[in-house]
């Protein structure tokens, strides 16, 4: 069986791995708290928050407040 952490560390970030992590699934519950603030200010900086749920705006906007990731360069 692949090392997930070491397996979602190698692979480059895309909208499916970011969301994937943000949310827990296909690996993404093992990530580590690194990955899962890289998953975030990728989803962020790629505009996805318009096309997904509620609660990725709301959690980003959170975690904006909260230092952790910074709001999307204009």
């Amino acid at each position: 069986m692949t090392n997930t952490k070491r397996y979602l560390t190698d692979l480059k970030m895309d909208s499916f791995l970011a969301v994937s992590i943000a949310e827990g699934f296909c690996g993404g519950e093992d990530s580590t708290d690194d990955e899962k603030h890289d998953a975030w200010q990728y989803i962020v900086d790629a505009g996805l928050l318009s096309g997904l749920q509620g609660w990725f705006g709301r959690t980003a906007q959170l975690l904006i407040e909260a230092g952790v990731i910074k709001k999307a360069k204009q």
